[in-house]
């Protein structure tokens, strides 16, 4: 017997607000928690969500979001908002985009950067089980402006009312509404256009819908979440805070996965950011985006990783910094001031200080000695060094790319290699030393006779 496929799911994302609060010329929801843009959090909460279909409202002068919208989900994923007159008037603006659909959709706004996706998938059962309406919603510690969600004696939601339109009674009511909101597709847009602007700002409220639906005779759910899990981010004093949040979240997830922060809240992670049980993470570690690191890897502290793979049983820093495409062989370690960019470095290998390989290769087991420079760029063109499994880089060498060291084979200290070095060779390439027997007193009696005859 095949299982029963679940009904479309699609996704409305607002996205239209100015954000003048952000003091900013990027967009808001451009903006970064976590090293992810808060409009991509939304859109892969949808996306974990099941949605199908997404269509992000957007302003028209918004040409920077809206490019980033059309590159992500493509063109007809954006819907304009000519005017902002209220949440209902920009799912109104959806309407063509996303067209109707016989399952449901769900409402998001891109500046809520922290909600799960599991009352996203709980709202989406409720109009998959017959709810015409289903929100997400949360006891506030200080209602204030929140809008009130209003139930009846057994807990079925009416209706939600503004802060500014609420009653004495309303304004009592400490169960508030996030503002995202999930309805059966097929009727979606028809309760949208019975809104009206009849309140205190003039506006078309999406929020409405639950009372016109419960009016109809439709029955509306509430899920009921964390607070926090709806900070939105309208300033950058929120911003901060959003990522704070983040970061917490991110930490405990971390170490409840098996991993030790010395001092968590000096270690911040990346939305992607992946490490192996039993690794170790020192204090004052950055990982921007992109980085896995293997299980009982050690990162000392004051490291910066992006963009790389670190094997099992590695050890970086402390001092650090590990660019964008390096791939770090199990048991390797890169010590001190060690910068790597674009390099494969092998298992075993050893960069222990002082150094900085961009685009290449370091074979299995190989030395590369302090001060040693991977010569990558002619102010053109990047160029590769490969160096063989077991060779061995004297102190500062420059290796000029492209260039091959290979395997077993010895740079001396202080080369300047152009040339390919074969398997098991010893390449040298520094000026000869010449010794002078006397020539340092000679020199020094010559300067203090001339420093008397100065005198006289």
């Amino acid at each position: 017997m095949q299982p029963t496929a679940k009904p479309p799911r699609s996704a409305i994302i607002l996205a239209a607000g100015k954000g003048t609060r952000m003091q900013s010329d990027l967009p808001k929801v451009l903006h970064q928690v976590g090293g992810r843009p808060m409009i991509d959090w939304s859109i892969a909460l949808a996306e974990a969500a099941g949605c199908g279909k997404l269509v992000v409202v957007c302003s028209p002068e918004q040409e920077t979001l809206i490019a980033h919208v059309a590159e992500r989900l493509g063109a007809e994923a954006v819907a304009i908002q000519a005017e902002q007159l209220g949440t209902g008037d920009a799912v109104k603006a959806a309407k063509t985009a996303i067209g109707s659909t016989a399952g449901s959709t769900i409402v998001l706004y891109a500046d809520t950067p922290l909600i799960p996706v599991g009352p996203i998938d709980e709202a989406f059962g409720m109009i998959e089980g017959g709810a015409a309406t289903a929100v997400l919603g949360f006891e506030a510690r200080e209602p204030g402006a929140y809008g009130r969600l209003v139930v009846d004696a057994k807990g079925a939601l009416l209706r939600i009312v503004e802060a500014r339109d609420c009653s004495a009674e309303e304004l009592a009511v400490t169960t508030c509404n996030s503002g995202v909101i999930a309805a059966d597709g097929t009727r979606l847009f028809d309760l949208v256009d019975r809104i009206t602007n009849d309140n205190a700002k003039g506006e078309y409220y999406l929020t409405d819908i639950v009372g016109i639906a419960a009016a109809a005779g439709g029955r509306s759910g509430v899920v009921f979440c964390e607070e926090d899990q709806f900070q939105g981010v309208n300033s950058r004093d929120q911003l901060a805070e959003a990522n704070a949040a983040f970061q917490r979240r991110k930490r405990s997830e971390i170490m409840g996965a098996g991993v030790t922060l010395e001092a968590p809240e000096t270690v911040f992670f990346s939305f992607d950011t992946r490490v192996g049980r039993d690794a170790i993470i020192e204090p004052h570690v950055v990982f921007a985006p992109g980085v896995t690191v293997g299980a009982r890897a050690t990162v000392k502290s004051f490291c910066y990783l992006e963009g790389a793979e670190l094997g099992e049983g590695v050890s970086v820093g402390p001092f650090a910094r590990v660019r964008p495409g390096t791939k770090i062989g199990d048991g390797a370690r890169l010590g001190n001031f060690v910068e790597v960019k674009n390099v494969e470095v092998g298992p075993g290998a050893k960069l222990n200080h002082l150094t900085y390989v961009g685009d290449g290769k370091i074979g299995a087991g190989a030395n590369i000695g302090a001060g040693t420079i991977f010569c990558n760029y002619n102010g053109f063109e990047k160029h590769r060094t490969d160096v063989g499994e077991g060779a061995f880089i004297g102190s500062n060498s420059a290796l000029v790319a492209p260039v091959r060291i290979g395997d077993g084979a010895y740079v001396g200290s202080g080369s300047v290699v152009t040339e390919d070095v074969p398997d098991g060779a010893l390449a040298v390439a520094r000026g000869r030393q010449v010794v002078r027997p006397g020539w340092a007193v000679s020199f020094a009696e010559g300067k203090r006779k001339q420093e008397k005859g100065g005198d006289g």
